[in-house]
């Protein structure tokens, strides 16, 4: 039996270790990737402790669910790693070439890998889930996060005329207008007043990306509905974050007071050949300079390390190999 490195899941209740681990082996249509560098994204992290809503609690594991690779003929891609494949913090992985897309060489792949998942949840999102057309508004509920930072940056390369960034941290919250918001709102402070300013800013808007959940968007729904010059205007709220609660508590009249639809946006909800069929054009805009991410590279034997530190907001670590 072939073995390789790996960052290997033993127990839900640990974080993953640097280990031996059988190397995977290709199905039909699928080739064996030299690993390069792979997102520590929240998807990942809920993986890894088996919270995630798709995990199956079968142990051991490697974490991982896309990366950048370079294939037998030196060619590099960007791929999301299928379910029943396994994780690609590793040094080897198997890649569907039907879930890729090839790079350029001027690609970094560690830029690459930090982008494309927090990138993806709000493109996916805009272009698959809302009724989104260039010229609307949104507001980025959790914004000063690295996925909602992204999602400023993506409502705007894909024609948004305005977007109201909310979030609790000043300091990321302050940068947010240099990457394409045109008004930002903090969520820190009294409620009632943080709810006024959050409908003032935001009640005419055409689409929510919602990263938050739990209290704030308990907060938010009301005071975004009760402030629409037009409540019959359609409003699409999306949802695909909780960083802070998995559960709302929602009043009757909210469903009825305004002509909402609140929908999910991730694995399910989009299917695979639609967040495939994403990625070149997204890959183009982030080659190109449209989208920008802060990257950390942390080692492959590292990676024990990289899961037990705080993670911040902004800042996307990537596993390198």
């Amino acid at each position: 039996m072939t073995t390789m490195h790996a960052a290997v899941v033993s127990s839900f209740d640990r974080p993953p270790r640097y280990e031996e681990h059988p190397a995977p082996v290709p199905g039909d249509g699928e080739e064996l990737v030299t690993m390069l560098a792979a997102g520590l994204h929240p998807r990942v992290r809920s993986g890894a402790d088996g919270s995630h809503y798709t995990s199956r609690g079968a142990l051991p594991m490697v974490p991982g669910v896309d990366g950048v690779g370079r294939l037998a003929d030196g060619r590099h891609v960007y791929f999301v790693a299928d379910d029943s494949a396994g994780g690609t913090m590793a040094e080897q992985a198997v890649v569907d070439l039907r879930r890729s897309v090839p790079l350029p060489d001027e690609a970094d792949p560690v830029v690459v890998a930090a982008a494309m998942n927090p990138a993806m949840s709000s493109w996916v999102a805009l272009r698959r889930r809302a009724g989104f057309r260039a010229g609307q508004s949104v507001l980025v509920l959790g914004a000063t996060g690295s996925a909602g930072r992204m999602a400023v940056q993506v409502a705007r390369h894909l024609g948004a005329a305005r977007v109201v960034a909310a979030g609790r941290d000043a300091e990321r919250l302050a940068l947010l207008p240099g990457l394409g918001a045109t008004e930002v709102v903090s969520l820190v402070g009294d409620p009632a007043e943080v709810a006024e300013r959050l409908g003032a800013a935001a009640g005419d808007v055409d689409v929510v990306l919602d990263y938050t959940w739990g209290a704030p968007t308990e907060a938010a729904l009301p005071a975004v509905l009760t402030h629409r010059t037009d409540r019959g205007a359609p409003l699409d709220w999306i949802q695909i974050g909780s960083t802070a609660g998995a559960d709302i508590t929602l009043p009757s009249y909210v469903l009825r007071a305004a002509n909402l639809r609140i929908l999910g946006s991730g694995q399910g909800s989009v299917t695979a050949a639609g967040i495939v069929a994403e990625l070149p054009a997204l890959v183009d805009a982030l080659v190109a300079g449209a989208l920008t991410v802060e990257a950390e590279p942390v080692p492959l034997e590292h990676v024990e390390a990289a899961f037990t530190a705080p993670a911040e907001g902004a800042r996307r670590v990537v596993v390198t190999m």
